[in-house]
């Protein structure tokens, strides 16, 4: 059995995709990029805000589904440049106190919306 998480609080799926799904003890967060859900628009400004968006977006979702980052027990970050990997590493690992979760990081030739950075977790439900 799975539940959907939706929130109004991170932006819409831009294609056939739940926000979040819940899975027996497991929330599979999908990939999130730095859309306002607010506004709708991307934020690109430079690659520290554009992470703080997509962070900011995962833990809505994740709120919706009643936890927080120290549930995360996975997550990946796609980056359409390898250079941007020390500004990204520097905001992600503000969410992070101890416990850090198992991570990959991996250079991708493009991204949706063409934006420069999308991550995805996966968390316990307890």
């Amino acid at each position: 059995m799975k539940t959907v998480i939706n929130t109004v609080n991170a932006p819409a799926p831009i294609g056939p995709y739940s926000q979040a799904i819940v899975a027996g003890d497991f929330i599979f967060v999908s990939g999130q990029v730095a859309i306002d859900a607010a506004t709708g628009e991307l934020i690109l400004d430079d690659i520290k805000t554009e992470t703080f968006k997509v962070m900011e977006n995962i833990k809505a979702i994740l709120t919706e589904a009643g936890v927080g980052f120290d549930h995360i027990v996975k997550t990946t970050i796609f980056l359409k440049d390898m250079q941007s990997f020390a500004q990204v590493n520097e905001v992600y690992s503000g969410y992070f106190t101890e416990k850090f979760p198992a991570r990959e990081t991996v250079a991708v030739a493009g991204l949706p919306k063409n934006v420069n950075v999308e991550i995805s977790v996966t968390a316990l439900k307890s």
